[in-house]
């Protein structure tokens, strides 16, 4: 068996909060536990160990204690936290691990600090995975299968109610029958849950949390979200919470497990994985998807460069060099381009329209010639993608390849370009139809000219 990953701590404040961190890859996917959690005696029990693994399998999973329970900080019976103090440890953890953007796992009560956080922070939010969610957790006309205020007094009875091995092996009978007859479960559950929260936070979390309602924030949700539900479970409130959380917010699909265990690490897991590396990759193909993005490519270098470099010798054409980036990058600047890459006497640089790239092409020829430099530029627009900054696709291709056909103070575009900016007032020359090296088709290519003076 692999070695349990090392117990770690953010801090939020005064707040010190426990966190682990499994495997790497991505998505990055943070794991919360809910009602109870402890990342250190997880790792305890065999079923659940095998289970995180997994989860782990491929990416980089992180797995918290909530404030106040596991690892984490401990409080005051009485003092139970707001959510949006739990959605700030959401963001301290990430940014202890260096997280930027994150897929969340999240059971019961953490499902609504998971709502809340994608809520507020979504693009921090690759998507939601919720099991046993509610948006309300107490009776409403339009929520009737969820407590009443007397069911929580029941609870709340319960809770008060020495733990024992006998209670401990009660309530894992009837939350995950699949275990019941495990002894090493009860036991271990036995301790886990006296390891776990203080009863007093129990009870006091209970009382506050029953008025939680997050409904009015779901429809603020627009990150992929996926409802886990077992229809086979004892507790049948739990699957129309979950079809009623779904349904607030846009686009949020239910996905049914078999069985009648209540935790997600219980009984066959293999359903639960295949719901989870669907949900992780649908994704990363919509990411891949809106890393896709139309934009206009510049390419310009130096004609006669060499001759240069062999006129003014090395520290001459270094300077020469230097004040001609200087220019180039000042003139990016003005027409809101942004620099790539710059190799050599080479810059290769994107704009969000056809236009500006033109213009500041024209812009870079006219003030390099008074540095005695002539250079050639090439322009096409496309679909490019975006990743870790850089900038590839074919349209980078046929932009490069068209600034190496152009000529010596030429700004050469492809006919896309040419059509995008009728009526700008620019002006272009046909220079009829090439071949691009590595690029299918021929393509139809044009001179930008300044327009025609008038005649006085």
């Amino acid at each position: 068996m692999a070695e349990r990953p090392e117990t770690r701590f953010a801090w939020n404040g005064d707040i010190c909060l426990a966190y682990q961190v499994l495997g790497s890859g991505e998505p990055d996917v943070l794991y919360l536990q809910g009602y109870a959690s402890n990342v250190e005696l997880n790792w305890e029990y065999p079923v659940v160990g095998r289970f995180l693994r997994r989860l782990a399998q491929g990416r980089r999973l992180i797995m918290a204690d909530e404030r106040g329970m596991g690892a984490s900080e401990r409080t005051a019976p009485d003092h139970v936290w707001p959510l949006e103090s739990l959605v700030e440890d959401i963001v301290a953890v990430m940014d202890a691990v260096g997280c930027e953007r994150i897929a969340i796992v999240a059971t019961n009560e953490a499902a609504n600090v998971a709502c809340m956080f994608a809520a507020t922070y979504p693009d921090r939010t690759a998507g939601l995975l919720l099991y046993e969610a509610s948006a309300n957790l107490l009776w409403s006309p339009e929520t009737p299968w969820e407590w009443t205020e007397e069911q929580f007094g029941e609870q709340e009875a319960w809770l008060r109610l020495p733990w024992t091995r006998e209670k401990a092996q009660e309530a894992a009978r009837f939350e995950n029958p699949s275990l019941a007859d495990d002894p090493a479960y009860a036991e271990w559950w036995y301790r886990y849950r006296l390891m776990t929260e203080g009863w007093g936070h129990a009870i006091s979390s209970a009382r506050k949390y029953m008025h939680t309602d997050i409904r009015p924030i779901l429809p603020s949700i627009h990150v992929p979200v996926v409802v886990l539900i077992r229809p086979g479970h004892p507790e049948s409130s739990w699957v129309a919470s979950g079809r009623h959380l779904a349904s607030l917010i846009a686009g949020a699909v239910v996905d049914e497990l078999p069985g009648e265990d209540s935790h997600l690490w219980a009984g066959d897991q293999a359903p639960v994985h295949r719901s989870v590396d669907a949900f992780l990759s649908d994704i990363r193909r919509e990411q891949t998807e809106l890393d896709r993005m139309l934009t206009t490519v510049l390419f310009i270098d130096v004609v006669g460069s060499t001759e240069l470099l062999a006129d003014r010798g090395d520290r001459g054409w270094r300077d020469l060099i230097e004040r001609h980036r200087a220019t180039v990058r000042s003139l990016l600047a003005r027409f809101r381009g942004v620099e790539v890459d710059t190799a050599g006497d080479g810059v290769f640089a994107t704009f969000e329209g056809p236009a500006r790239a033109i213009l500041c092409a024209k812009a870079i020829s006219d003030e390099s010639a008074t540095l005695g430099l002539h250079v050639r530029a090439g322009v096409h627009t496309g679909e490019v993608e975006v990743a870790d900054g850089k900038v590839a696709g074919l349209a980078v291709h046929i932009g490069a390849r068209i600034s190496q056909i152009a000529e010596s103070s030429e700004v050469l575009v492809s006919q896309t370009v040419r059509d995008l900016v009728v009526g700008s007032g620019l002006h272009f020359e046909d220079r009829g139809e090439h071949a691009l090296k590595g690029v299918p088709d021929r393509w139809r290519l044009f001179r930008a000219i300044d327009p025609p003076r008038r005649m006085p």
